[in-house]
């Protein structure tokens, strides 16, 4: 018997690519976006992509967030 959990296998694995490309549905920008897991990941930080000409990265993890136009 496999125990499942459909709400954690829909949600992407937190902090599991270096590069993420978002659009402005996205902002306000924050790593661990709201739809990765939370349980393995570090704190909510909120990234100032706007103001860093559409390119951020996360002081936690490292992750680098790229706005598409």
């Amino acid at each position: 018997m496999s125990l499942r959990n459909p709400a954690v296998e829909s949600r992407l694995p937190a902090n599991a690519e270096n590069c993420y490309r978002v659009t402005r549905a996205d902002l306000p920008l924050s790593c661990p976006m709201p739809a990765m897991a939370l349980w393995n990941s570090h704190p909510k930080v909120y990234l100032p992509i706007e103001e860093q000409n559409g390119r951020a990265r996360c002081p936690y993890c490292g992750a680098e967030f790229e706005l598409e136009n």
